[in-house]
């Protein structure tokens, strides 16, 4: 199983990916990272007692890469505290780099967004995390 740990000027996250419960998001996600995509970017929203997000190259919520994928869902995978997710406007076949952390469960967003891992190190520094904060880069170990 594969985590992705999170380098940010508050300290490191990790979290693993659900390669097999979500592989379309999973393999956009890791291509990403091994490229450098999300190198030094900053968090462009965050909402306290909802999510933290980041992945957008412009800073604005409005960028993102080349790449769109289709949205994937699958009923196992829930928005718990710590859930990982593929951000998208409203087509939901818009995805391509931004993901968020929600910062408590947020069942509303099941069956709509698709989560692809869960925090299992560092849910501390996501809750410190602010807007504005930087993502220095992204590491995938197996």
């Amino acid at each position: 199983m594969k985590t992705a740990v999170l380098h940010t000027n508050k300290g490191i996250i990790k979290f693993e990916l659900f390669e097999k419960e979500a592989p379309i998001s999973t393999k956009n996600f890791i291509e990403l990272a091994e490229s450098g995509f999300y190198t030094n970017l900053k968090f462009h929203r965050v909402v306290p007692g909802f999510v933290i997000q980041t992945g957008d190259p412009t800073g604005t919520g409005a960028g993102g890469s080349d790449n769109k994928i289709k949205l994937e869902i699958n009923p196992k995978l829930k928005h718990t505290l710590g859930a990982v997710g593929m951000a998208r406007s409203q087509d939901p076949d818009s995805a391509s780099s931004q993901f968020y952390i929600t910062l408590a469960p947020v069942p509303d967003l099941d069956g709509n967004y698709a989560v692809f891992g869960q925090v299992t190190e560092g849910m501390d520094i996501v809750q410190k995390i602010k807007q504005g904060d930087i993502l220095e880069k992204v590491e995938i170990k197996n």
